[in-house]
């Protein structure tokens, strides 16, 4: 198992996030990726990589030009207006509104934004380019052969949609790499996101798509992040008819019903004929995550990784979320652990 790591990831450390009407210290800081490449190591997986750079060739085919543009220039036209603060979207594109750029960086927030929890702040884009390197790097060791990677990345990706931020999500790190299997060689690829939130926008990214299978097992959005997508009946459209794949769970969800909500995901992927799977893992299932309502157990998560593993496909596993306790980093090395059974 290659792990992949940037140190900078420390280089996105938000200091503000709206969380239940007030500004809160965010639940998703640096802190969280030392907690899981400290528990990896000791778990033996001491394979520990720096990525490599690969600009944004790969990244431009998930995304739009002009929005990595708004990501790489919003820092600085945010402090050039003045404004004190992080940035946060204050205005939205909403329904039978005028769906236009605005020119002021205030309007251009919200414009990019799917929600307001997350505050772009001083060294965020680098993160998130960094971030997406990880990636990559982690489809590359594939593309070389291999059967496993582990790519650390934060922040982290999956609600990062063709235009769009929020959720903690700047650049959608598990679509861009199952683009990098794509681009050498596979012709087709499944994005399986284990993350207790709905991956909105992975989902927005391949919903149109006939190359790439998503399935992703969450909270149920009437009740969960992100809301407004998720639900069972959205399978896809074009030449992504069927390849949609959403299982939506209530609050108190045990290991046997994920289980069996993973069963059949990976039935369908293996009956999709998919090459690899990027697994867009997700800790924050665990029963004592701050922020989600599912109930599985620390040594769930290896039964986890060796349910996927028993695919026999290469594994590309890409980190999400995972919230607020130091267990945190034990659930992600006990997935390791499972796939590596």
């Amino acid at each position: 198992m290659r792990v992949i790591y940037s140190e900078k990831h420390k280089l996105r450390d938000a200091k503000t996030e709206l969380h239940g009407g007030i500004l809160v210290k965010p639940f998703e800081g640096p802190f969280r990726a030392e907690w899981i490449l400290e528990a990896v190591r000791q778990a033996g997986f001491a394979d520990v990589v720096a990525p490599e750079e690969h600009g944004l060739e790969t990244a431009l085919m998930v995304h739009g030009a002009d929005y990595l543009e708004f990501l790489r220039t919003c820092w600085d036209r945010w402090s050039a207006q003045g404004f004190p603060g992080e940035a946060i979207p204050t205005a939205f594109a909403y329904r039978r509104s005028r769906n236009r750029v605005p020119n002021n960086i205030d309007g251009a927030v919200g414009y990019y934004a799917n929600s307001v929890e997350t505050a772009i702040s001083k060294g965020t884009y680098e993160a998130a380019i960094s971030s997406m390197d990880v990636a990559l790097s982690g489809a590359d060791w594939l593309n070389a052969g291999n059967r496993f990677a582990f790519s650390l990345c934060r922040p982290p990706g999956h609600h990062a949609g063709i235009d769009l931020f929020g959720g903690y999500c700047f650049i959608n790190n598990a679509a861009v790499a199952a683009q990098r299997l794509l681009d050498h060689g596979a012709k087709k690829v499944a994005i399986l996101d284990v993350d207790f939130h709905h991956g909105n926008g992975t989902q927005d990214i391949t919903y149109n798509r006939g190359d790439i299978f998503f399935a992703s097992l969450h909270g149920d959005p009437v009740d969960a992040f992100p809301y407004f997508l998720g639900y069972a009946d959205e399978t896809g459209e074009g030449d992504g008819e069927g390849l949609n794949a959403n299982y939506p769970m209530p609050a108190g969800t045990t290991w046997e019903v994920w289980a069996a909500a993973l069963a059949d995901a990976l039935q369908r992927i293996e009956a999709y004929g998919a090459e690899a799977i990027v697994v867009s893992l997700g800790v924050d299932t665990f029963e004592q995550d701050p922020i989600s309502f599912f109930k599985l157990k620390s040594p769930d998560y290896i039964r986890m990784g060796e349910m996927i593993a028993a695919t026999g496909l290469p594994i590309l596993t890409v980190m999400e979320g995972g919230y607020g306790v130091p267990e945190i980093g034990l659930n992600v090395a006990n997935v390791l652990k499972g796939l590596e059974a």
